[in-house]
Order: C-alpha cells, then structure tokens, then sequence
C-alpha cells in the first residue's frame, strides 16, 4: 500500500524549497503498512493538480500527504482546512496570478483535512518537535493543492491532508528575523507526523484552536 507524499518545486526566487529537499528523503521509506512514494509538484495553479491525478492514477495510494513551505513559521503546522479560493499576492513560476478564483467553481466553501491532526500533533510534541494546528494553509498555491487533493479524495475512502514546514536555515539567512528549522530536524518530524498518520484512524479530542 502506498503513501503518495508531495512537495513543491522553489518559487519566489528561492533556490530551493525546504518541502521537497525533506519529502524526497523518506521516498521509499516504510511506514506501518504503507510504503512511502514521493514526488515533487510544480508550484503552479492547475499544473500542480494535473500532475497530482497523474500520481492519484498512477499509484491509487491508501494515505496522500502534501508538504509545503510556509516562511515566517517556526513550527511543523498540521493544517485543518482548505478554502475554495485561489487568491496570489505573488505570481506562480508560470506567471499567473489569479485573484479571488474558485480552486474548483461551484465546489464547496471549505473541505478539512481527514488525517489525525491532533494525534500528528501530540505525537511530535511529545517527541520534542515544536508543532501546531494551522487553521490556514493561506490562498496561494499550498492551499491550491490542498483544496484540490481534498476534493478529488471525497467519497473514495482515502484520507488526506496538508503539512506546512518552516524555511531551511540557508534560506532563513537571507530573511532577517525569519524562525527556521534543521534539514534533519524537517526529515524526523515528517517521519514522526507520518507513522502517526499510517497507524491512526480516530483523532484526538484536545484543544487545538486559536484564540485570534
């Protein structure tokens, strides 16, 4: 059985994006039952998701993860829900740049993640790893990604869900004040958040919200 897990190619003129360098480094790992496959996304509306139903296809996995970069955290962020609404305040590395467009018209306002969050998130902080409930994934591609994996796994029985992951410390060098975290740090967290997500059907019931 497979675990589809994806990370996103550099944009914004970066050299790298920390999503990917960690996702492509647990690519055949095992985790409980399910075999890891990962595989890069372009960070760009539409084509990110045609590539994605090509890996949907391809691998017709039991668990899909999308990891992505979200500069300015400091923490793994378990996000809780994708909106309907593509929405860049910077263009994608096609140039576009679409501006209060449905991910899907005539979809659904919002779908949640369907992973354990608050169990991925009890199991890393336990563990040492600082992590989070992420009420947003932001409107940009990440979410892009997000609302469309969730969308297309509706009624299939899969479960599915989006990680957000803070900078490299080489990128944090570039962007005073920005928090940043460890290439093996990144690795053992996803690793961590993803056994929990492989051997755990019902979540918690803890606090997870936020105040403001």
């Amino acid at each position: 059985m497979i675990l589809l897990l994806t990370g996103f190619a550099p944009f914004g003129g970066e050299d790298l994006n920390p999503s990917w360098e960690a996702v492509r480094r647990l690519d055949g790992e095992r985790l409980g039952d399910l075999t890891v496959v990962a595989a890069q996304l372009p960070t760009e509306f539409g084509a990110a998701l045609r590539v994605l139903d090509e890996l949907l296809d391809r691998h017709r996995p039991t668990l899909v993860v999308a990891v992505g970069q979200a500069g300015g955290r400091a923490e793994l962020s378990l996000e809780r829900i994708a909106i309907n609404v593509d929405d860049a305040r910077i263009p994608d590395n096609a140039g576009r740049q679409p501006i209060d467009e449905p991910v899907v018209a005539g979809g659904p306002a919002a779908y949640f993640s369907t992973l354990p969050i608050k169990a991925m998130v009890h199991a890393l902080r336990t563990a040492g790893f600082p992590a989070a409930v992420s009420q947003t994934a932001g409107t940009f591609v990440c979410n892009h990604v997000f609302y469309g994996l969730q969308h297309r796994l509706q009624g299939t029985g899969v479960r599915g869900g989006f990680i957000h992951i803070p900078y490299l410390p080489a990128q944090a060098a570039n962007q005073p004040g920005a928090p940043s975290m460890a290439l093996e740090t990144l690795v053992a967290g996803l690793r961590l958040a993803l056994t929990c997500a492989a051997t755990t059907q019902a979540d918690l019931r803890e606090g997870g919200g936020q105040l403001d």
